[in-house]
């Protein structure tokens, strides 16, 4: 296993001190970068590992906080924050442009190789900052397919990659009709891949507190669901190396 080095990072967003996760990897060499981020729970250690996982692949990678390092096991109050945020792009945006900030200010980010990656609430900023017009290689997102205002989609310079559960109540196919329409419309590079039979959350290993209705694990998907996101991350990141 290669060697890597993780830190926790401070910064500010949303009015709040965020407490991200960075991991480096390997040697002292600028890098591709991924900007990590989780579901609408918060930051956890599923994305820190994630964030090491892209470390070993080679990449400098920060997951990135929702909730002043906070992690919400409680439903109700998960959606009494999430829910106002997903309804306002410019607060995503800020959340996304202040993790990005702390992601390029790291001496081994590569600034002309980021890719923001994100689940749930976490996908929906990453698409925000392609429809803010950020300059990234690729965007990811999982469980995240949120509409953004009309038009602001021709702002997306980079492919987009989208993946859902067939049986996810809460990304139900009205809204991924609309959000594939959205892309297509904009002239975007998009890729949606449904993963049969799978519900909310799917790639998100099993949780010890209540979740929403329609959320549940499916491991195979969650492996597959992984491997895209990686296979992403290599063509739109290091295929010029």
């Amino acid at each position: 296993m290669t060697t890597i080095t993780t830190r926790t990072v401070e910064y500010l967003a949303d009015g709040l001190t965020m407490i991200g996760h960075l991991a480096l990897p390997a040697g002292a060499d600028r890098r591709p970068a991924v900007l990590l981020g989780p579901e609408g729970t918060g930051l956890s250690d599923v994305e820190r590992r994630r964030a090491d996982a892209l470390a070993e692949l080679g990449y400098v990678a920060l997951a990135f906080d929702l909730h002043g390092g906070r992690y919400l096991d409680d439903p109700e109050e998960m959606l009494a924050r999430c829910l106002p945020l997903l309804a306002d792009p410019d607060r995503m945006r800020d959340i996304g442009h202040a993790a990005l900030d702390t992601l390029r200010a790291e001496p081994r980010t590569d600034p002309d190789r980021i890719a923001a990656v994100g689940y749930g609430t976490g996908g929906a900023i990453a698409l925000e900052l392609g429809r803010a017009g950020v300059d990234l290689r690729a965007i990811g997102t999982v469980n995240g397919l949120i509409t953004g205002r009309p038009g602001e989609a021709a702002r997306i310079r980079c492919p987009v990659w989208a993946g859902v559960g067939s049986e996810d109540p809460i990304m139900p196919p009205a809204q991924r009709e609309a959000f594939t329409a959205e892309m297509q419309a904009a002239g975007v590079d998009w890729r949606l891949v449904v993963y049969g039979g799978a519900l909310h959350a799917f790639h998100h290993p099993p949780v010890d507190h209540t979740t929403l209705p329609g959320v549940g694990h499916h491991p195979r998907h969650a492996q597959r669901a992984w491997h895209d996101v990686v296979g992403l991350l290599s063509e739109c990141l290091t295929s010029a190396e």
